[in-house]
């Protein structure tokens, strides 16, 4: 998708989801909603805030997911490994709806059918993804950027023109600072690093304020002092936040994880500290090649 201006400017996307009324999101499960609230309407007494349970998909007869089970604690930072072709990517696709597992239930807290869900609902209701690649606007400024990418019933051009109030300034404020962005707060998009450019798409979907941040291969191609800045960001992010990184860099997933989850052949192969799953037998076998 591209926004033009004019025929001279042109805009590349960047990642902050289309707002549509959400009265009817998700299916409830609990209808008096009692217990512990992380997000508007998001009920998580259990301490769970993603459950997946029995999910399976296929293409062409060919089973990205099998029977998986999965589940996510409240402020939880799980890492996801596992050799290619092992669902990783089918697994984030289900979550944010982008595809529908054909059994199996997908709940986020305890009332949000995931599976009855738009793309777009579930962006609303506080799950936030991040692709390898960096997509921001490169013609906008840093600033320009978070500021789309605030939650809003406005057009991107009226976002941009609209005054914004002090609480407004004061949170893009404080996601630069977050993002380590301060000093490039006037630069375009497009003149950033590539490490700057994955910090700054991280800030646009903290300006969404998401309960749960699905993250894909974030330090890729990043140098040592970038993939280091950001494992300080995501330690510092859970707990306010749940994060589901998906990484291939063993050095950073040690760095960040308590716990590790190694999928293969669509299903988890092995769960707990990077320790144990390291030194698990099928593990050895069939991911790290030992």
């Amino acid at each position: 998708m591209r926004v033009t201006a004019s025929a001279e400017f042109m805009l590349e996307p960047a990642f902050f989801p289309p707002l549509e009324p959400n009265k009817d999101a998700g299916t409830s499960r609990d209808s008096l909603g009692l217990g512990q609230r992380v997000g508007p309407g998001l009920n998580t007494r259990h301490g769970t805030i993603l459950t997946l349970e029995d999910i399976s998909v296929s293409f062409d007869g060919f089973k990205a997911l099998n029977n998986l089970n999965l589940y996510i604690g409240v402020g939880e930072l799980r890492c996801i490994i596992g050799p290619n072709g092992a669902g990783k990517t089918t697994l984030m696709d289900v979550i944010t709806g982008k595809t529908r597992p054909s059994h199996g239930k997908a709940w986020f807290g305890e009332t949000l059918d995931l599976t009855q869900m738009s793309e777009v609902q579930i962006a609303q209701a506080g799950i936030g993804r991040k692709f390898q690649k960096p997509t921001v606007f490169e013609a906008l400024s840093v600033f320009e950027n978070l500021e789309l990418a605030q939650k809003t019933d406005k057009s991107v051009w009226a976002s941009l023109r609209a005054r914004l109030s002090g609480e407004q300034r004061d949170r893009i404020s404080e996601v630069l600072e977050t993002i380590r962005l301060t000093t490039s707060v006037n630069r375009p998009a497009g003149l950033l690093s590539h490490g700057q450019k994955q910090f700054l798409e991280i800030g646009m979907l903290l300006m969404q304020d998401p309960q749960l941040l699905l993250l894909d291969e974030p330090v890729a191609g990043m140098t040592d002092a970038e993939t280091e800045f950001t494992a300080e960001l995501f330690k510092s992010l859970a707990g306010k936040h749940s994060l589901m990184v998906v990484e291939h860099d063993m050095g950073f997933v040690g760095s960040i994880a308590d716990h590790v989850t190694v999928l293969h052949q669509g299903s988890v192969l092995a769960e707990g500290s990077l320790e144990q799953v390291q030194e698990n037998e099928r593990v050895i076998e069939v991911y790290l090649g030992r």
